[in-house]
This record gives C-alpha cells, structure tokens and sequence, in this order.
C-alpha cells in the first residue's frame, strides 16, 4: 500500500477568530467536507460538502433536517480553503473557531455500483468518499460509495429528522454484526439494531433491513466513508485502564484529530487535534493542565478535559475520566495524520 507523505494535501484542522466580516481562510488544500465549531459559545456543530452545496448545513449534535442558515456560515468552497459568510456560527467578532477540513474527489458524478444510483465524491487516494442518495425502502438495497471497501461509514437523513449513523460491520472489529451501531448525535452505547442494518462492501453498502433512518423511501441522505490509507488515517478500538499512564495507541503516523466513543457504555464522543492548546503540556499533579476538547454531541463550548499524549507515532492516554479511559471500557477512535513517522522521504515526524 502506497504511503501518504503529505497529509495535508487531503486533511487539515485550521482555527481562526471571528471579524464579522466575510473572509477566505486557507488550508493546505481544496476544501470539500468541513466540520467546524465555534470554541467559545454553546454552539451548533455545523458539516457542510461540496456534494450537497456550500449553503446546506447539517448539525451533528442534532438529529433535525439539513437547512440552509439565513445569514451565510460558508460561500464558497476554494481550492485552497473555504470562504466564510458572517454568521455567529463561524465568525462573530472575536470569537474563537476551528474547522476540520477533508479534500474529496471533486465534482461530483452518478455512481450506478449499486441498485440505488448515488452521486459520488471520492478520493481513493486518500480514502475518503461523499456519497449523496434517494432511500427506495427496499431491504437488501445496495449504494455504491466509490471506495474499496470503507472501514467505517456515517449516515445521516438530508429531509427527514432521524439520527446519525455510524456503521463498520465487517470491516471495524468493533462492529460485531451488521445491526451494530454508533449514534453521533448521542452519548448512547452501541446497539445492536434488528432494523438498522447495514454491511459495507467492496463497492458498495448494503442495507439488510430498510431501516427509516438509512434507507427510507423517498428521503434523501448523504453517507461518508472513510477507508484506512497508511500514514494518513486508521479506525480502530481499544481498552481503558483508568490510569495515567494510560493505553498507547500506535498509528503509525502523527496525529491531527483523533475522534472517540465509548462503546460499552454511555459517554460522550470526543474530539481533540492538533491546532488548539492541549496535550504533552506542563504536568501539575500527574496530569496535564490544559487539554482542550469538543463533543460532537452536544453544542458545548471547548472544555479542558479527557487529556491525551499527541505523539510521533499515535496517541497516549493520560486522564482517569470514564468517557475516554474507563477501566475496562471499551473504546472506538478514528484518527488523521498531522505526519507519517517517517516518509518515504525518510522525513521523521516529532511528538508534539
């Protein structure tokens, strides 16, 4: 498998204060998804894609229908980053912001893998596919996602009020059977659905049940799929130890987001990069003083909580807090790379 030597040709997090007046802000490459978050405010999460349009918003703390704000949050996806509109979701004067920033396939085009056509934005460089489509209510449906075979997939309804899904069966050993699930917009266990199905193949998804919330007739959706690319991304699992010197989770790369749930139990989805102030920090009393982290389920502002180590190679626990490190829990993550550990250009990465 070719090495990524570059991740920030496909992913990068940016932060940036707000002026209240539109403005560009530049990333390394084209952006095509991004996920942003005002830091400082009990504010939406809001994910917008170049499939869907850069005026349709979704929110991930929040089960409701894709709208289009009023007062811009974006007007243009560029080739070297995004444009921002004045709304106080993403630029009120001098508040605080960050953004996750994938670079997709481009314009979209119709994708006929499965029996339900999709129109397909994917990079199979990088591993990372938008995919927009109508459900049809049929069980056995299948959806092409212009990947080979995605370890992890996100689904969310565009025009019906139904939750986030996160599936990974058979892919993700975490995702037992094919009714095995993650709900982004919740704190909720892993269930084992009866009529939420899903299994991901080669070249496509395939819903066993037509479950309403993946595949209900007439409504639209977007699904996005992240395939694992060496020295760019890796989905996988671990267990919690309640201790300080916590589990070390090789990658094989350095971090620039790391995303994470607790699975056999309630707890709230993390998220915590490489842009805003935390980790490998000054120790006061064994842990870290300053780890900033958000919760993709809920509109709370940034919270100094759930410290990590940032480090060359992967992450390392430091908190004792249940939702990131409970002992014996059971842990899901999803991470992207700052930098590969060493590059095919013989480059090493450094910790934080």
């Amino acid at each position: 498998m070719a090495q990524i030597n570059k991740p920030s040709d496909y992913f990068e997090t940016v932060t940036w204060t707000g002026n209240g007046s539109a403005r560009d802000i530049t990333v390394s490459h084209g952006t095509e998804w991004i996920w942003g978050k005002r830091r400082d405010g009990l504010n939406a999460h809001w994910l917008m894609d170049i499939v869907r349009g850069v005026d349709k918003r979704l929110i991930s703390n929040e089960t409701g229908v894709e709208d289009d704000p009023s007062t811009a949050i974006l007007t243009a996806f560029n080739s070297d980053g995004f444009s921002l509109g004045t709304n106080s979701e993403c630029n009120v004067n001098g508040g605080t912001y960050v953004g996750w920033s994938w670079l997709a396939g481009g314009t979209a085009s119709s994708n006929t893998d499965g029996s339900i056509t999709s129109t397909v934005s994917a990079n199979t460089t990088s591993g990372f596919s938008i995919v927009s489509y109508t459900g049809n209510g049929t069980d056995g449906a299948t959806v092409g996602h212009g990947l080979t075979s995605p370890k992890l997939i996100l689904i969310k309804a565009r025009t019906s009020a139904t939750p986030w899904i996160m599936y990974g069966y058979p892919n993700h050993p975490a995702f037992t059977t094919d009714g095995s699930l993650l709900q982004l917009d919740s704190n909720v266990a892993m269930a084992d659905s009866s009529t939420k199905e899903a299994s991901i193949g080669a070249s496509t998804v395939t819903f066993v049940d037509a479950g309403g919330d993946i595949n209900a007739s007439g409504v639209d959706f977007v699904m996005y799929c992240f395939q694992e690319k060496k020295g760019f991304s890796k989905m996988g699992s671990y267990t919690g130890t309640a201790n300080t010197d916590g589990p070390f989770i090789y990658l094989g790369f350095k971090p620039a987001f790391i995303l994470r749930k607790r699975t056999d139990s309630t707890g709230s989805w993390l998220m915590q990069d490489n842009r805003r102030p935390g980790s490998n920090r000054v120790v006061v009393d064994t842990l870290p003083t300053d780890n900033n982290v958000l919760y993709p389920n809920t509109n709370d502002a940034e919270l100094v909580n759930n410290e990590l180590d940032i480090l060359s190679n992967g992450f390392k626990l430091r908190a004792l807090d249940t939702f990131g490190n409970a002992s014996g829990g059971s842990y899901v993550y999803m991470a992207f790379a700052e930098n590969p550990l060493v590059g095919t250009n013989n480059i090493p990465a450094t910790a934080r």
